[in-house]
């Protein structure tokens, strides 16, 4: 029993190091893809796992993670619904992670491919959200379109102070809930969503974007979900 108690803490050990070493070791570089190195190009842009959010095609992120990409129309009842490209399990160096790529299309864009839509699904989810699938036309023709956002929810949960120790100090935060915050990065156009409940969501947008995109929305949200 003392042995097995020593190699789970071992394996424990071994997941939760690395998010406190400091970075910058041998070695360590901006393309290394993990999920704190975000580089600002000064200029309102930023570069993150090698993709530059609000630049880089949906053709970019294949080549970089893969062509194994579920693409579709997520919406919920009433909404146009927005495009997405989802892989279940990608290698941020260390990190294992599910990511989300939004792609930026109109809405009068998705709006069309709904219509060509062959089939579609309910997913897993209590506001009844359907996921469309693409014809093959509109698959093609989506290779180019450029990165709105790209999510990304990391399989080892994270707190505040793991981010912190990791991140920096936010510039804000905004609390939704008693178990769910908000810490808001804009120089890097970066939002973390730390949830005592659930697994934690990094979202990335070019820093230019970042008020429109996330602090905004959350800002509206904000009285609702505390009220």
């Amino acid at each position: 029993m003392k042995l097995a108690g020593i190699l789970i803490a071992i394996v424990v050990l071994a997941l939760v190091l690395p998010f406190f070493v400091p970075a910058g070791g041998p070695g360590e570089s901006a393309e290394s893809s993990l999920p704190w190195q975000v580089e600002a190009d000064g200029t309102g842009g930023s570069r993150v796992f090698g993709l530059q959010p609000g630049t880089s095609t949906l053709a970019d992120v294949k080549q970089r993670f893969g062509a194994d990409i579920d693409v579709g129309i997520l919406a919920a009842p009433g909404e146009t619904g927005m495009l997405e490209g989802y892989y279940d399990n990608v290698s941020l160096g260390f990190v294992t992670a599910k990511l989300v790529v939004t792609l930026d299309a109109a809405p009068q864009t998705v709006a069309s491919m709904r219509e060509r839509s062959a089939d579609s699904e309910y997913m897993e989810s209590a506001n009844a959200t359907r996921r469309m699938h693409l014809h093959a036309d509109d698959l093609a023709a989506i290779e180019r379109m450029p990165i709105r956002a790209i999510s990304v929810i990391p399989a080892l949960s994270l707190d505040d102070a793991a981010v912190v120790q990791r991140f920096g100090e936010p510039a804000e935060r905004i609390a939704m809930s008693e178990t769910q915050t908000h810490l808001l990065y804009p120089q890097r156009g970066l939002d973390i969503l730390v949830d005592a409940k659930r697994k934690e969501l990094l979202q990335y947008v070019a820093p230019r974007d970042f008020d429109k995109l996330l602090r905004a929305p959350l800002k509206a949200q904000k009285p609702a979900a505390a009220g």
